[in-house]
């Protein structure tokens, strides 16, 4: 009996002690939240009134580089050093056919979209290298050097000034998204 006894207090001790250390495990150190996308921090998938289409929503991040994109595309046919590459733009826009204008704006757009990280867009326009030859996109005027290539990334800088994008940070990652394309751009 004092046997059982003893055994039996052992087993509570044993199973007090497992119970303690149990109670003081630590908690799981939780992953480290993952930095957010290109995308996210030009807004995300949150969902707003969209200012050209009345009645309907669109993600603020698509807004914001819609915004952007419409900007660069103006200041772009601004810039007399930039204009010989949208020849066929500039006259339709000059004719009040804004097609055009919206078929690009909506494939830059998407192509922005892709880029920065967004999941719910699809880029369904030239690669990048067929886009920027005039002998494959007959709405290129001509092939891009490293400076034409410097003065767009300047007038979207301008563009992005003009739509209130100032954090240095996110403009340096946006300027370095688009130099990624640099090498399919200037082909001259």
């Amino acid at each position: 009996m004092k046997n059982k006894s003893f055994l039996l207090a052992l087993a509570l001790v044993a199973g007090s002690l497992a119970f303690q250390n149990c109670a003081k495990d630590p908690e799981p150190t939780p992953a480290p939240a993952a930095a957010p996308t290109l995308y996210e921090r030009v807004g995300g998938t949150k969902m707003v009134a969209d200012p050209n289409n009345p009645g309907q929503m669109i993600e603020t991040g698509r807004l914001t580089l819609r915004s952007v994109v419409d900007s660069a595309i103006f200041v772009i046919a601004g810039d007399t050093s930039m204009t010989r590459f949208f020849p066929v733009l500039l006259g339709e826009v000059g004719r009040g056919d804004l097609s055009g204008f919206n078929a690009l704006s909506k494939s830059f757009t998407d192509f922005l979209c892709v880029a920065t990280g967004s999941k719910n867009f699809t880029y369904t326009g030239l690669n990048m290298v067929d886009a920027h030859d005039p002998a494959k996109n007959n709405r290129m005027g001509e092939k891009a050097g490293n400076t034409d290539f410097n003065n767009f990334v300047t007038d979207v800088g301008v563009a992005l000034g003009k739509n209130g994008v100032t954090d240095q940070k996110l403009i340096g990652d946006l300027v370095a998204l688009l130099e990624t394309t640099r090498s399919a751009v200037v082909q001259k």
